[in-house]
This record gives C-alpha cells, structure tokens and sequence, in this order.
C-alpha cells in the first residue's frame, strides 16, 4: 500500500496491529507532510525495526508530472500514474488563496454529453494517494502550500466514494496538509445514495450539485444520471442532506448555447430552488473540439443571472480560469492521450 493513502486513523490501527504505540502514527505523518521527507530512513524518532516494518509493509512512490501549461492565474498539470494512464489537475490562484481542482478517476462513466471527461470513458478509479499525491507534487513545484480543495476535476467523486473520503480525511487532518473541511469542496452530478451517506459524516466539506439543467426534459438529453435519479428525487435528498449538516450547497449551471440558458429556463431554474439554502454558480462553457455544444453569449449569461437575482436567488458568475490552456476537464488528458 502506498503510504500517502492512509489516513492517520488508519494508521494508528496499523501500528496497532503490529504491536506498535499508535502516536507513532503522527509521528510519522509530521515526517511525510511536514517535513516532506523522500525516504523512511530519513525517519530519526522511530526505531529501526519499526522503520523496516513499514518499509516493507508501504511504498512512497509518487505519480508524476509530465507536462504543465500555464496562463497568468492558472495552471493545468498532467499527471502520469504507475499503470500509464494520466489524470489532470488545475491551480487556480484566487484573491483569497490557492485553489486545486482535483481529478478522482481516469476517465468518467456518467456520461454528460458536455463533458470532455465523460467522452473517453471510465478507465478506473484513483486509488487514495493519487488524489492525495497530485496536491504534494503541484505544491512542491509551486512552493506554497495550498489553501483550497475542489473535488471537481476528471472523473464522479461519488462513483469513487471510498478513497474519496479516506483523500478528505488525509488532506484535511492537523497532521496531514491541513486543510480546513470548509476549503473543501466535492462536487457530484447526482448519485442520490451517496449524497445521502456523505450527509451522515460528522465532515463540514462543502457539497456542489451538478445540476445544468431546470427540468428532467433538459437534463436528461445532457445527463444521463438523470434518467436513474430524476430531478424530484434529487432536490429531496438536497433538502435532507441540508436538515442534517446545516451547510449551503453550491448549485454548479454550465451555460450551453440554446440548451439550457434561455429565460424560461432561468425561470424555472428560480422556482426549484426558491426557499432552499443554496447559491448558484453559472460557468461559461469551456469549447473543445470534440463536442457540439457552444458557450452561452455573454449577454445572455447576464440576462440568465439578472432574473435568478430578481427571484432571490443567490447566484454569481464563475471566473474564467485557462480558457487558453486545455482548462476544460479532461481535455489534456485527451490531447495526451490521442497523441
């Protein structure tokens, strides 16, 4: 197993089950996200038959970079991972902080005919340490430590749910990258049980809803997780989710040409989530060669928010981020791919 994987919980068990004191277990977490050590045997507060256990019971490889592109205020990073296969991450550079979009697996199977991701298909999931490892290596490469975590890059979080929260439980521990549960942010286009369980979790990480679309005629021509979990079974799982966490969730709107941001759709947009502790995030969309669909025209973008505003609606329109830089999700890894 890979040590960047483990949350500290898990570990103390491990150290248990070998006969071991569990606060060694922060121990060693200082040693791997503190002092970012490259080697166990640079470990020089355990002792050595301690050391050659975990040695032979953990590995430290670590993914690699293989390509970066860069614009002002974003960086997209390519990543190769054991197997060959590559994932993609953004760093984003905000007035409030340094923010990463992560991937969480190769490829998508939820099928979102906007989505770059989803067109080349679900090769598998990331195992905990390749989510972990990307936010390691881009701070290495940036040299600052990163304040900000969206879930939201290649691949349904969700569809991953296991390694997703062992990632949230490493990235946010006092003894891992420390990263406040409100600088987290998981996004997912829907699947209704895992809502459901992640609104169980004593976990103050923020939710954001996929939604791009009013009604189930729309959403279900562009996202086919309607069709299994429709729209009236969605927002009574939002609504529940909010009665037991008490969080705000964000409402993501990608805005597509003549598909989902006319005016009756802002209106309808505004009665679904009117009284709902929610604000909505409309996205420009990101154009790829390989997809049909069209951004929205500025114009109408701003007409689409003037009327969720007039309704009460709490709504903002997303910074765009690396528009010159394969900034749509998936799309380097495409590039890469098809080369």
């Amino acid at each position: 197993m890979n040590i960047y994987g483990i949350s500290l919980e898990n570990l103390e068990l491990y150290l248990e089950g070998i006969g071991e004191k569990k606060f060694h277990a922060k121990q060693i977490f200082r040693w791997l996200y503190d002092k970012r050590i490259n080697s166990f045997d640079e470990i020089t507060d355990l002792k050595k038959n301690v050391i050659e256990k975990i040695k032979s019971d953990f590995s430290m490889d670590m993914i690699k970079i293989v390509k970066v592109e860069k614009s002002e205020d974003t960086s997209k990073y390519l990543f190769e991972l054991y197997d060959g296969e590559h994932v993609e991450a953004v760093l984003m550079m905000h007035d409030y902080g340094r923010s990463v979009c992560v991937s969480s697996q190769v490829g998508c199977n939820m099928g979102c005919a906007f989505c770059e991701s989803g067109r080349r298909k679900k090769v598998r999931n990331l195992e905990s340490y390749e989510m972990v490892e990307q936010l390691l290596l881009i701070e290495e490469e940036l040299g600052q430590r990163i304040s900000h975590v969206v879930v939201m890059g290649i691949g349904e979080p969700f569809d991953n749910y296991d390694n997703l929260i062992e990632f949230i439980k490493i990235i946010n521990s006092n003894y891992g990258l420390s990263i406040g549960a409100r600088h987290i942010t998981v996004s997912t286009c829907g699947i209704i049980p895992k809502i459901k369980e992640f609104s169980n979790l004593e976990l103050q990480v923020n939710l954001a809803i996929s939604l791009h679309g009013p009604n189930d005629s729309i959403r279900n021509k562009i996202m086919p997780i309607n069709i299994v979990y429709p729209l009236d079974e969605l927002m009574e799982s939002l609504d529940e989710y909010y009665s037991k966490t008490n969080r705000r969730l964000t409402i993501e709107y990608i805005m597509l040409d003549g598909i989902n941001d006319s005016e009756i759709c802002a209106v309808e947009l505004s009665k679904l989530l009117r009284g709902r502790n929610c604000y909505v995030n409309l996205i420009p969309y990101n154009e790829t060669k390989n997809i049909q669909f069209k951004r929205s025209k500025m114009r109408q973008i701003s007409t689409f928010y003037d009327i969720l505003k007039k309704n009460g609606i709490n709504v903002t329109i997303r910074r765009e981020f690396g528009g010159n830089i394969s900034a749509a999700c998936g799309q380097l890894r495409s590039k890469e791919e098809e080369i």
